[in-house]
Parts: structure tokens; C-alpha cells; sequence
């Protein structure tokens, strides 16, 4: 899934894990199942570096046992993407590159709503975070191939 924050990534992801059977992994779920639901700015990458090579080595034996994974990760840097790429190939996948978009407005909207209310498996993000993460947003590219969902 590529996307930014309250675009709509695991809402779709969670559909696409019922309709398909797949396992669906989402770091913002294990952040805050092993972290807290606001966990420290200053150790948060620490925190994220952890879940991510975990999921990655599962998604590998997944994988070797014929299933299918989603990744609710967001891919928000071209090389984040370019690392997925290699992955499956290594690993004899189909990648299906996602990409899930909305007008920032109605994002930042959704982001604020769910921090007031933090359900199960989201971390808090006020509206100075959200705008601090969208620096870090890189859209893709023409070159890459994806398939839109709106």
C-alpha cells in the first residue's frame, strides 16, 4: 500500500485481507501494541526500525509457505519502494503496488478524528505531526506501476 497518513491504506487493506485471505501487516498496529499509542518522538524510528525487520523477516516465511501478505506500510520513500521490488523478486512474489490517495484536508481530518478517539491499532498523531510526516511523502512516480484506488 502507498499512501499517506488517513488516506484510506488500512481501511482498503483490511477488505483486501477479508476478501483475499491474506496476512496484513501494519506497523502503526505493532507500534502501538508493543510501544504505547504515543510513543516518544525521539526513539519512534528506533521503535519503527524494530517492527519493520520483523515484519519483514515473517512476510519471508510467509512467503516460503505460499502465502500472501499485504503490507499496510505506506512506502512513502521511492526507495522504500524500490526495496519492496527487489524483496518479491528475491523471494519468487507478485508485487501489487497500491496506491490509496485523498485531498490532504479531508486526510488530516480523518488523522485528527482518529487521534481523538485512538481505536485499537492507531498511534496519535496531532495536526503539527501530520505536516511534519508530509515532508517525508515522496508520491510516486511515473515509472512506477501501481493500481489506484480511490
Amino acid at each position: 500500500m502507498h499512501g499517506f497518513i488517513g488516506s484510506g491504506k488500512t481501511t482498503f487493506s483490511k477488505k483486501l485481507e477479508e476478501e483475499t485471505g491474506a496476512i496484513r501487516f501494519n506497523n502503526d498496529e505493532w507500534m502501538r501494541h508493543l510501544y504505547g499509542e504515543n510513543p516518544p518522538k525521539e526513539l519512534y524510528q528506533e521503535y519503527y526500525n524494530r517492527i519493520d525487520k520483523l515484519m519483514m523477516e515473517l512476510t519471508v516465511k510467509l512467503l516460503k509457505a505460499n502465502q500472501d501478505v499485504i503490507l499496510d506500510i505506506g512506502f512513502w520513500k521511492r526507495a522504500s519502494r524500490n526495496f519492496i521490488r527487489g524483496f518479491a523478486k528475491e523471494h519468487g512474489a507478485i508485487l501489487k503496488l497500491y496506491r490509496i490517495s485523498c485531498p490532504d484536508e479531508i486526510a488530516l481530518k480523518r488523522v485528527l478524528k482518529r487521534s481523538e478517539e485512538l481505536p485499537e491499532g492507531t498511534v496519535y498523531i496531532d495536526e503539527n505531526a501530520f505536516f511534519e510526516l508530509k515532508k517525508n511523502f515522496e508520491p510516486l512516480e511515473p515509472d512506477e506501476k501501481f493500481i489506484e484506488v480511490r
